[in-house]
């Protein structure tokens, strides 16, 4: 049998709108939950082989998630898992040696899902950053992420996948807002840095910063501020500063541009 489980999840709302006079001091830190898949295509552990291939053919998917009556996650089901057997259906194709059962007289091929199946799963929380999830794609090289809850029994319920085009939503952010936020940050998060020393511009999530200040140290602090924002495409570096005045050699006339 194939299920189709539409799980739901909450999303927060921006923290500033949740508490207003607030909003200043606030970043968007994008989570998991406010951008995963919820619409979740699944199959049981006693679905064949020939289903779970029509299933990933009709629903345009690499992989479904093996869950048991309970809609608790036990493994995965990729299309690589079933090529393995693909491979195997061709008439000129020389007969494998040692796989015949003895007292069976047939082939051992995996024809089921929990046969078939990928377990353990790597997994992310609904709870984590959006950042901590591209990093965990790309440290195990996988092309998306089981969204789990801790059920109580030691075992984890499935409401959601994340998929990388679902990280990009991130980068879908108004120019305006960006800067808005970028510009808040510079007056609450920097205490040393005069943000009306600080020019800056968005323009497709591209940020070009200007302006000069006083020290090298501030100057770094603003452009390694504005790097770690999320939806920050690039960092056009144009802030100028003089060079420290402990500096071996330093004058208050030299000028260094931040790099």
């Amino acid at each position: 049998m194939i299920d189709r489980v539409t799980a739901t999840a909450t999303t927060d709302l921006d923290e500033a709108e949740s508490h207003p006079g607030q909003g200043s001091a606030q970043l968007r830190r994008t989570l998991v939950r406010d951008v995963m898949t919820t619409a979740i295509v699944s199959v049981r552990p006693d679905t064949c082989f020939d289903e779970i291939a029509r299933t990933l053919r009709g629903n345009y998917v690499r992989a479904v998630p093996v869950l048991d009556a309970q809609g608790e996650l036990l493994g995965v089901v990729s299309s690589a898992d079933l090529m393995n057997i693909t491979g195997l259906g061709d008439p000129e194709r020389p007969t494998p040696q040692g796989r015949w059962h003895r007292g069976g007289g047939s082939w051992e091929r995996p024809n089921v899902a929990r046969a078939l199946m990928t377990s353990p799963v790597t997994t992310v929380s609904p709870n984590a950053s959006v950042a901590e999830a591209a990093r965990a794609l790309h440290d195990h090289k996988l092309g998306w992420l089981a969204v789990v809850e801790p059920t109580g029994r030691g075992a984890h319920r499935l409401v959601g996948v994340l998929g990388r085009s679902d990280l990009l939503a991130v980068f879908l952010r108004d120019d305006a807002e960006l800067r808005g936020e970028i510009v808040r940050g510079l007056s609450t998060r920097l205490a040393l840095v005069d943000p009306a020393k600080v020019e800056v511009q968005v323009s497709h999530g591209v940020v070009t910063l200007a302006g000069h200040l006083p020290t090298l140290a501030e100057a770094r602090s603003v452009t390694e501020f504005v790097e770690r924002l999320e939806g920050v495409v690039k960092v056009i570096h144009g802030l100028t500063h003089e060079v420290d005045r402990g500096a071996a050699g330093a004058t208050a006339e030299d000028v260094r541009v931040v790099s």
